[in-house]
């Protein structure tokens, strides 16, 4: 890594010289004659070391010290100083200076406590890219999902989060767009400021204008007293539009200006207020048709989808769903203070058979209810709702035209698996191959986390 210094002074001679010297030995240098610049520069975020006069025209080097401090906390600062102020360098190494060295400068000593500090530097920045990795690996977990398509999903939420640009995110009724909006705000350097999520859907023209924007005292019947909106509550942080196809033509101009110009005006007010605000929207409607009807306006549209992310509906990842089971198992486990193990055989069958046309909403209320209903220690078929265990026959499975060979043999092991209770064994006889065969093909159709390694149903 090459690292970037900065030195501030107001001598010439020792600027210049300082800068020569190390770049000479590697280091990209910046210079300024005097602390306000050299302050602008620290701003821009790109410096690694600040080497700093403490006695300077203007601003002080204990006020850059201070500046740095507060601002850039990480970025070590040396501070030079004459024989007179030595007082001062002990009391600014009190207040957060890596060193200090006195004048005339010792070009050995300065390049080794140089050295300690951009160590101290590196290990810092790697300490932050550690953190940054595994807060983005917890904003991920709630994104519950191993298949090709949600791990398509997952990276691209990696490369976009921490961007200003705005995210469309489509998908159908319950595919969870909404745990998708969190984790974009958790990946983001916005995560520690509001999140806020408005359904807009469930309010009326009126009530959501005035939701999203606020409203003045006066401004209509009922409005008793200044009420701040959602955009202006989100300032700083992330805004999430739940059902922005369902919103009306004259709302639609206001967010556009918004996204457009980051202003607006209260309900009955004529002040402008200005924000700062990350827009993610989402819908299950097909936005682009509702342009064409003329029913969403299509400069807004296309300042929404700056990035679009389409949830896959569960039909499309069932590879997931022994993982949802299980996490939602867990779930409604604990709330009704139950002790259920698992899903046997022929209800997984079932399961795995079953379309989904209400998504992982849909299997969250299936596990819900079979938890609730569920008198042993494992759910069965006779535990779930009937539009699922009436609407399977544990002795066949459906494959259809156009599905690739490895897809289908991964549905035949997958569905005869199940009905054999995960049992590797019998489901290798019936298949009529080798037991490490069977474990070749689960491993090679990523299928291993499906099947229970034990064979406790022999």
């Amino acid at each position: 890594m090459k690292f970037t210094i900065l030195i501030i002074d107001d001598e010439k001679n020792i600027r210049e010289g300082l800068a020569a010297n190390f770049e000479m030995e590697g280091y990209n240098v910046k210079t300024s004659s005097n602390g306000a610049d050299g302050l602008k520069l620290i701003a821009k975020g790109d410096i690694d070391l600040v080497i700093t006069d403490l006695r300077m025209p203007g601003i002080s080097g204990e006020e850059v010290l201070a500046k740095v401090t507060a601002e850039t906390p990480g970025v070590p600062v040396i501070i030079l100083t004459g024989h007179g102020s030595i007082d001062s360098a002990v009391d600014a190494m009190r207040h957060g200076a890596y060193d200090f060295l006195t004048k005339p400068l010792n070009l050995d000593q300065l390049g080794m406590i140089v050295q300690r500090a951009l160590s101290s530097r590196e290990m810092s920045l790697q300490h932050q890219q550690l953190k940054h990795e595994l807060e983005g690996s917890n904003a991920l977990k709630t994104m519950i999902g191993k298949s090709p398509a949600m791990q398509k999903v997952q990276e691209t939420l990696k490369k976009v989060s921490d961007s200003k640009a705005s995210i469309l995110i489509t998908g159908e009724s319950g595919v969870g767009k909404e745990v998708v909006a969190d984790a974009i705000h958790n990946l983001s350097s916005r995560k520690n400021n509001s999140f806020i999520k408005v359904h807009c859907a469930a309010l009326s023209e009126t009530l959501l204008e005035s939701e999203l924007f606020g409203h003045e005292k006066g401004a209509f019947t009922g409005a008793e007293k200044l009420q701040k909106g959602r955009f202006e509550l989100a300032h700083g942080g992330t805004i999430f539009l739940d059902e922005i196809g369902e919103i009306n033509q004259n709302v639609q101009i206001k967010i556009l200006r918004v996204l457009q110009e980051k202003k607006f005006e209260r309900v009955g007010g004529e002040q402008t207020i200005e924000v700062d605000v990350r827009i993610v929207a989402a819908t299950n409607k097909n936005l682009e048709e509702e342009v064409k009807a003329g029913r969403f306006r299509e400069d807004l549209y296309y300042r929404l989808n700056v990035i679009h992310i389409t949830v896959p509906p569960l039909r499309e990842r069932k590879d997931d769903i022994p993982l949802l089971m299980s996490a939602f198992l867990k779930e409604f486990n604990e709330e009704n203070g139950k002790n259920i193990t698992g899903v046997d055989g022929r209800a997984k069958a079932a399961m795995f058979k079953y379309d989904w046309p209400g998504n992982i909403r849909e299997l969250r209320n299936c596990m819900e209810s079979a938890v609730v209903m569920c008198s042993g220690n494992e759910i069965t078929l006779t535990d779930l709702p009937p539009a699922i265990s009436q609407g399977t026959s544990s002795d066949s499975i459906s494959i259809p035209l156009g599905i690739p060979l490895a897809e289908a043999e991964k549905a035949i092991i997958q569905a005869n698996l199940a009905a054999n209770r995960n049992n590797k064994s019998k489901t290798a006889d019936v298949l009529q191959i080798g037991r490490r065969t069977l474990m070749r093909k689960l491993s090679e159709l990523t299928l291993e986390e499906e099947a229970d390694s034990s064979d406790e149903y022999v």
